[in-house]
């Protein structure tokens, strides 16, 4: 096979050595632009994972990598002039520059053509497969770009990438509080000589610092020495009389590059010109090679090109989405990382160890126990209790104890009768009552008959109904140590609809009632055009949800919520997207907000003053044009400022046309902001929701102050004693019921090994932490 390889870093050239190496035969040019000593950038990181694919694919190419790695296991993090530390993470860094030579030499070796200096042929019809790994800014990917699709993220800070011969001995993350604002610091060892060195900057603060000296028009491979000479000034204490080095170093932004396709005819996209992860967690290189790899060996395992480029592209989308979306958590952590400039040291190291959801809260007691449990005492302290998992530190929402963080999510479950909860309402409650959570919140239960989903949905507006509540509320009261609370809202246009088994969002086949809504736009083209509400209408509306409260508070909830999310009727005033109202209720955030603040004040003046009321928002709409993650922070103030004691950060459901971009925790940097701009000034919980699975993750959330307390819908209908059981897991002394006590111990499963026999004539001892930290020519 004739194969032609469009570009020589990692990409291009490792893929060229696996392919020959695995099929002699091929005939492979590797045409590279640039001189073959010619690399920009200083080091490159890999992971244990991605090495042991490497020393299997080409124990040769292993070899020599491993000769010039620099290892460590440590991480600090300094902040506030305190050094945090983390071990036990296993890094392997090596010299771009080194790399790509043992690259170039193992192509040289197999029988690889390279040519160096010299641009790809245009006319590449006699070959049968092209690569083009011709980076980021791949010229194949624009040429062919109405077949790939490509889009180019644009990210909000600037960074440059630089050297210095100080040989840093751990990763190390530098944050610089500067009197023009926050600016921190990667840098990382890649050898004996040197580290890399990348400072990375807001917009308004790189404005106020570089914006007058940058350089605005360099030629390539020349660097913007202004701005370098002020970097060596601000990070003095850090490089400690070492110099810096710049290497076609620049200030730039970081575009997050996708393709809906990495393919056309025998034309295959590889690394960073099929895609791109923010080197926040070190992964270009890493991705590159991991692409060659998967490629060379699907085009060894299928029969044509056709067929192995398919199987390619299915192997290694997944991969990479799941990297990418760990890398946009980062780099959007690190886009906001002021707003975290309050935390304590401890919090800050562990948050920022966290950012990409990938190192979690039992992932760092696995690799650093010690850290890990110096982590629980500081957490305890702060809150004047004892150390624990951090899911079970107890809370205060407004004037109500909480005994700990978790949330049985609103979930509708379209059961009631006439509006009425009967047995099944009291089952499902009083068993997630039981399992442990510390707040168990109804279904969203409607102010009217017409403000109902569906004729499944319960209500509060007859005697029968608060009745049937009543019997819920008093179970929970009576049985378990949980507080419950009641969501009160109405359908809007959302309403009339199936039970959702029978068809989600369908109109009834009969008997519809009408629907209503800030503008007259409906849902879909199936449903109703809701009648638009009159101020008279309003006013009717505000008034059912006032006396809906008021047989709440008289059937013993502990919590209100009002919900103001998922294009329900409250919701549908806030998104510009259903609201196109020309009134003082239209227009501006500040309008589309008076409806449900004079809902909210309505109710909250009749709730009683010592019980919390919360307030549900989709802070996204997912959709061009609709409420978007600064509107979502102004909404949060609002309701704040109004006297919610909390509000539950959902997003979308709002228009039928959203493009949700699902995913772990995917709502939490919702909740994340919303509780460290608006949480922290008004002193008031943030509730974070959304595919939030497990105890891991809560714990993660909760002791890197991304929320206060979490909600977990679906995870309780899996497991109605997901609490308890989560306890169990973690060895935590949680109180069981009484009648379920004698199962408080996970039961045994399978094959358990008995008892070991001693095999060391002397012991080890426990093995501990790994610290390993970088110092060549030092004896460990």
């Amino acid at each position: 096979m004739r194969i032609a390889v469009i570009g020589g870093g990692p990409a291009g050239l490792y893929f060229a050595a696996l392919t020959k190496q695995l099929g002699p035969g091929h005939d492979i040019t590797v045409w590279e632009r640039n001189a073959p000593d010619d690399t920009f950038g200083f080091g490159v990181v890999f992971s244990d994972e991605t090495l042991g694919g490497i020393e299997h694919a080409d124990a040769a190419v292993h070899e020599a990598m491993r000769a010039e790695f620099a290892r460590w296991d440590d991480i600090d993090v300094h902040y506030r002039d305190t050094v945090t530390t983390s071990g036990g993470h296993g890094f392997a860094a090596m010299s771009r520059k080194r790399l790509l030579g043992i690259l170039q030499n193992r192509c040289a070796e197999l029988g690889v053509e390279l040519r160096f200096r010299e641009e790809a042929p245009a006319d590449l019809s006699g070959y049968d497969l092209v690569i083009a790994a011709d980076g980021v800014n791949s010229a194949v990917r624009a040429k062919h770009a109405e077949h790939f699709r490509p889009s180019v993220e644009t990210r909000r800070c600037r960074y440059i990438w630089l050297g210095t011969d100080l040989v840093f001995d751990a990763f190390k993350f530098y944050v610089l509080e500067t009197p023009a604002g926050i600016m921190q610091i990667h840098g990382y060892p890649y050898g004996r000589e040197g580290s890399t060195f990348i400072l990375e900057v807001q917009e308004d603060v790189w404005q106020r610092t570089f914006g007058s000296i940058a350089a605005t028009s360099l030629k390539p491979g020349e660097s913007d020495e202004k701005s370098i000479s002020l970097i060596r000034e601000l990070c003095a204490d850090v490089l400690q009389g070492h110099g810096v080095m710049a290497n076609n170093s620049k200030w730039v932004t970081f575009g997050t590059v996708r393709c809906e396709t990495w393919l056309h005819g025998n034309v295959v996209l590889l690394g960073d010109a099929a895609h791109t992860a923010h080197f926040s967690i070190g992964s270009g290189t890493k991705l590159a090679m991991e692409d060659a790899l998967a490629l060379a060996a699907c085009l060894h395992e299928n029969t044509g090109v056709a067929e192995a480029l398919k199987a390619y592209e299915l192997e290694r989308r997944p991969v990479v989405t799941s990297t990418q979306r760990a890398a946009q958590a980062s780099l959007e952590w690190f886009e906001n990382i002021a707003q975290y400039a309050h935390q304590d040291p401890p919090q800050f190291a562990f948050n920022i160890l966290t950012r990409s959801r990938r190192v979690t809260y039992d992932n760092l007691r696995l690799r650093d126990p010690e850290f890990a449990g110096e982590l629980d005492h500081w957490f305890a302290q702060s809150l004047g209790t004892t150390s624990r998992p951090p899911m079970f530190q107890p809370f205060k929402l407004g004037e109500l104890e909480l005994p700990n963080r978790i949330i049985v999510s609103p979930m509708d479950m379209y059961s009631a009768v006439d509006g009425v909860p009967g047995d099944f309402h009291l089952v499902h409650l009083g068993s997630k009552a039981l399992g442990g959570a510390g707040l168990v919140m109804t279904e969203m239960v409607c102010v009217s008959p017409e403000g109902r989903i569906t004729p499944g949905c319960g209500g509060l507006y007859t005697a029968e109904q608060e009745a049937g509540w009543k019997r819920v509320v008093d179970f929970v009261h009576a049985q378990s140590p949980a507080r419950i609370g009641v969501q009160l809202g109405h359908s809007g246009r959302k309403g009339s609809t199936k039970l959702m088994w029978d068809g989600i969002d369908e109109p009834l086949p009969s008997d519809n009632w009408e629907v209503c809504a800030p503008s007259a736009l409906p849902y879909s083209e199936r449903n109703q055009v809701p009648r638009e509400l009159s101020t008279t209408d309003m006013v009717a509306i505000r008034d059912e949800f006032v006396a809906c409260a008021l047989a709440a508070a008289r059937a013993g909830f502990d919590v209100l919520e009002l919900h103001c999310a998922h294009g329900y009727l409250l919701s549908s005033f806030l998104s510009p997207l259903t609201n196109q109202r020309t009134d003082g209720y239209g227009g501006p955030l500040e309008n589309r907000l008076r409806f449900p603040l004079e809902v909210f004040d309505a109710v909250r003046a009749v709730w009683p003053a010592e019980r919390p009321m919360t307030v549900r928002i989709s802070a996204t709409d997912w959709a061009d044009g609709g409420i978007d993650a600064d509107d979502a922070v102004e909404i949060a103030r609002a309701f704040a400022s109004h006297g919610a004691n909390g509000i539950d950060v959902s997003t979308g459901q709002v228009v039928c046309d959203e493009k949700p971009q699902y995913g772990r925790s995917y709502q939490t940097p919702y909740a994340d902001r919303i509780r460290n701009e608006i949480g922290q000034e008004y002193g008031i919980a943030v509730i974070a929701v959304g595919a939030i699975s497990s105890y891991d993750d809560v714990n993660s959330l909760i002791l890197a102050g991304r929320a206060d307390l979490c909600a977990l819908g679906r995870t309780h209908l899996y497991d109605p004693q997901w609490t308890l059981h989560a306890a169990a897991e973690q060895g935590y002394p949680i109180a069981w019921p009484k009648q379920f006590a004698a199962g408080n111990r996970k039961p045994q499963t399978g094959r358990s090994d008995g008892p070991e026999p001693r095999l060391d004539l002397v012991r080890s001892g426990p093995a501990g932490t790994a610290h390993a930290r970088w110092r060549p020519g030092v004896p460990e």
